[in-house]
């Protein structure tokens, strides 16, 4: 799937990429050759004015007079029809000026063509006529050196433009790597998702298929009341790991936004805080707060107090023996405030610290055993960041902090 993506991603740009090139250098083409016939034409018609003014040029040396226009650059001649038919050539070129079979052919062609200006494809001539000549008189112009300098140029660009279409394919596969990844880790989380929710709810269904087998061949009640009690505590648990579920795709489809209003967030963590002190004092943990007062944030009121129950509880789970849950809540800058919930447990690596908030990721497999299933932390980053701040996890000098931004209200 990824790579027939990339492949179409690669065969789109390279196509615009060939239109460009052969737009770009179709037009190059095109407005060299219209520049070349006009420069020419425009010095063929000078040179055809300049004939009208001035006498008829020495046939002994067929040459034009002296004061020929400085444009002139290609090379060119002129035919002459004298008052006895006889054709008479002047000028330059590659062209054997002697041979009146010669200049007869072409005078008679561009005179017989019947436009005043115009190619003469056979003999490769370009032809202006003399207006209001009282002789026939035509000057001919060399093509062969714009025909050269055409085709040189079609070469260049053809070399030109497989050098860049070579380039941009370079770099077309790069990019096409480059914006992919996002989707390859997504389809890659995705598979692992999709594996680790089924493992999860594969360990519960055994435990209730077993329980229910024993169930059926004991006779005694007490038995089937344990299997029944077995059997209600792991659907209790496959029900909560299925809201868990239902609760990341609502997210995750974003089809509804939470409902935007001032939540007073100081009151909001000292209630989340409240349920959780009997256990804590259960078991034998120091319960510390420190809520600051009038801070007010924009939310989902039910959402936020689930992202606090989500860190009070992974807080109180991990928390070593005789250790201490500390909550703290303050403003950070005029904008931002700063919700930190700590335990004193064990020290969570490096790598825990970048993977922890990943679905179904736990530090510690055994943790699985609690009845955790590792999705509270990726549910109270969705949370969070559909509130638009951030979460992050720290580990040092023996205390794990999980730590909220959010912008404050007003």
């Amino acid at each position: 799937m990824i790579r027939r993506l990339r492949l179409k991603f690669v065969a789109v740009v390279m196509a615009l990429v060939l239109v460009m090139l052969g737009v770009i250098f179709g037009m190059v083409v095109h407005f060299t050759r219209v520049n070349l016939e006009r420069e020419s034409i425009t010095m063929m018609q000078s040179i055809a004015s300049m004939l009208l003014r001035q006498e008829r040029p020495n046939r002994e040396t067929r040459e034009l007079p002296e004061d020929r226009p400085e444009n002139v650059r290609l090379p060119y001649f002129t035919v002459v029809l004298d008052k006895n038919g006889e054709p008479s050539a002047f000028g330059g070129g590659y062209y054997d000026l002697s041979d009146e079979d010669f200049l007869r052919e072409i005078l008679d062609a561009a005179l017989a063509d019947g436009q005043p200006v115009g190619m003469l494809d056979d003999y490769g001539l370009r032809y202006c006529i003399a207006p209001a000549s009282e002789r026939s008189c035509v000057v001919f112009a060399d093509t062969s050196s714009e025909r050269n300098t055409l085709e040189n140029l079609r070469r260049t660009c053809a070399a030109i433009g497989v050098l860049s279409f070579t380039a941009f394919l370079t770099i077309a596969v790069f990019l096409s790597r480059w914006m992919t990844r996002p989707v390859e880790e997504a389809w890659r989380q995705q598979r692992q998702f999709v594996a680790d929710a089924s493992h999860e709810l594969k360990t519960p269904l055994t435990v209730i298929m077993a329980n229910a087998e024993l169930m059926q061949g004991t006779d005694s009640d007490a038995e089937k009341h344990r299997f029944a009690d077995s059997i209600l505590t792991v659907s209790r648990q496959m029900r909560t790991l299925v809201e868990q579920l239902l609760e990341l795709a609502r997210m995750d489809s974003a089809l509804e936004a939470p409902d935007m209003e001032p939540v007073e967030l100081s009151r909001l963590v000292a209630d989340a805080v409240l349920p959780f002190e009997p256990v804590i004092f259960e078991r034998g943990l120091t319960l510390e707060t420190d809520i600051a007062g009038n801070i007010t944030v924009n939310g989902d009121a039910q959402q936020l107090h689930q992202v606090a129950d989500i860190l009070l509880d992974n807080a109180q789970k991990y928390a070593r023996d005789g250790g201490m849950v500390c909550v703290e809540l303050k403003k950070t800058g005029h904008t931002r405030v700063q919700l930190c919930v700590s335990d004193s447990g064990e020290a969570i690596s490096e790598e825990d610290l970048h993977n922890i908030f990943k679905r179904f990721y736990r530090a510690d497999e055994a943790r699985s055993a609690s009845g955790s299933f590792g999705l509270g932390l990726s549910i109270a980053q969705s949370i969070v960041e559909r509130h638009s701040g951030r979460i992050w996890a720290e580990s040092r000098d023996g205390v794990n902090r999980f730590l909220v931004e959010l912008p404050c209200n007003g």
